[in-house]
C-alpha cells in the first residue's frame, strides 16, 4: 500500500462535534480493576486520584511510551478504540501491504455504518486470513467489539480481546517503520489518542 488514500473513518456528526463518552471508565484505576489483562501488557500503574488524561501523559513521557498505545486500546470503548486504531494504521498506509487494503476498506465501512452483519463479515475474513497483519488484527478487534462473532455463536467475546487486538494492530504496524520514524509516528498516535480522553 503505497499511499495514504484510504478513506478517513469519520461520520458527518463527528465533523461537527466530537464524540462523547469515549472511555470505558471514569478513572484509570477502574480500568485496571475491571480489565486486569492490561496489567499483563504494561509496567506503569495509575496513581491514586490520577485522571485518565494525566495517566496517558505520564505514559507518554515514560521510558516505554508504547504503553500509551496499550492504555488507549483498553481505555476507549471498543468502537472508539477501533476507530483510533484505524486512523493510526491509515497514517502508516505506506507500511501496509497492498493486500491489506480490502480489510481496511471493510473496517472503514463498518465504522461509518456499524452493523452486526458487517461486523460478522469482517470477523469471517479476519479469522480465516492467512496471516495476522495489522489490518487483520484490527479486523479481529471489530469482530470482538461486542455481540456474537458469528450468527450461530451467541456468546460474545471476552472484554479484553478487542483492546488486545487493537493494541497488537497498532504496535505491529509501528514496528514496520524504521527506528528514526518510529518515535514520530508514536507521537502522532498519542496526539490522536488525547482527543478521546479530552472529550470524555
Amino acid at each position: 500500500m503505497n499511499d495514504n488514500s484510504l478513506p478517513p473513518a469519520r461520520s458527518d456528526a463527528e465533523k461537527t462535534r466530537p464524540p462523547m463518552g469515549s472511555l470505558r471508565y471514569d478513572a484509570p484505576q477502574e480500568l485496571f480493576l475491571n480489565l486486569p489483562q492490561i496489567a499483563e501488557l504494561t509496567q506503569q500503574r495509575p496513581r491514586p486520584g490520577e485522571d485518565a488524561l494525566a495517566f496517558l501523559g505520564r505514559l507518554r513521557s515514560s521510558t516505554t511510551p508504547e504503553e500509551a498505545v496499550t492504555y488507549t486500546a483498553f481505555a476507549a470503548l471498543p468502537q472508539m478504540a477501533v476507530r483510533w486504531g484505524y486512523e493510526c494504521l491509515r497514517l502508516m498506509a505506506e507500511h501496509l501491504d497492498p493486500m491489506e487494503r480490502p480489510m481496511m476498506e471493510l473496517i472503514a465501512a463498518w465504522l461509518d455504518h456499524p452493523s452486526t452483519a458487517m461486523r460478522q463479515r469482517i470477523a469471517l475474513e479476519a479469522l480465516w486470513a492467512p496471516s495476522r497483519s495489522p489490518s487483520v488484527l484490527l479486523g479481529l478487534a471489530v469482530a470482538w467489539s461486542g455481540g456474537p462473532v458469528a450468527p450461530n455463536d451467541p456468546m460474545p467475546a471476552a472484554l479484553h480481546r478487542a483492546p488486545r487486538s487493537v493494541n497488537s494492530a497498532v504496535l505491529s504496524c509501528l514496528a514496520r517503520s524504521d527506528l528514526r520514524a518510529r518515535s514520530v509516528y508514536l507521537a502522532r498516535f498519542i496526539d490522536m489518542a488525547e482527543s478521546l480522553f479530552r472529550v470524555y
